[in-house]
């Protein structure tokens, strides 16, 4: 298991990254990074909902708990416990992110605009200070 301690580490870690790759007009970088953080920061919010100590990592530790073994951010958040705040509170934050998969990793340079990367970090940042 990885501590939800640590994913909310991760978490912001990410956030910072995407903010130096937006700043070095690497925006491919800084999306993707946007996303991943948010993905961490959902997976800490279901360990405090669901009270766990830390998230699956293992194939193993997933036994079971296959529901959570996911990188979609929908699920995640309807795992989270604050699907409804989100959506009623940070609705436009959220179809913001929501644009993120773990595919975007894959894709060719310059997919992703200056004002979408930009757009993505000021999202994450709102989103990871409720998440």
């Amino acid at each position: 298991m990885i501590a939800a301690s640590d994913l909310r580490k991760i978490a912001r870690a990410r956030a910072r990254d995407a903010k130096v790759l937006l700043g070095s007009r690497r925006f491919d970088g800084a999306f993707y990074l946007c996303g991943y953080s948010v993905e961490m920061a959902l997976k800490a919010r279901i360990c405090k909902t669901l009270k766990w100590p830390g998230f699956p990592e293992t194939s193993h530790d997933f036994k079971g708990l296959q529901s959570v073994r996911t990188h979609d951010l929908d699920i995640l958040l309807r795992f989270s416990g604050i699907e409804s705040r989100i959506e009623q509170n940070y609705a436009w934050d959220w179809s913001v992110v929501i644009a993120w998969n773990p595919e975007k990793r894959y894709q060719s340079v310059g997919q992703s605009s200056e004002q979408q990367a930009t757009d993505m970090l000021i999202c994450t940042k709102r989103l990871l200070a409720v998440i």
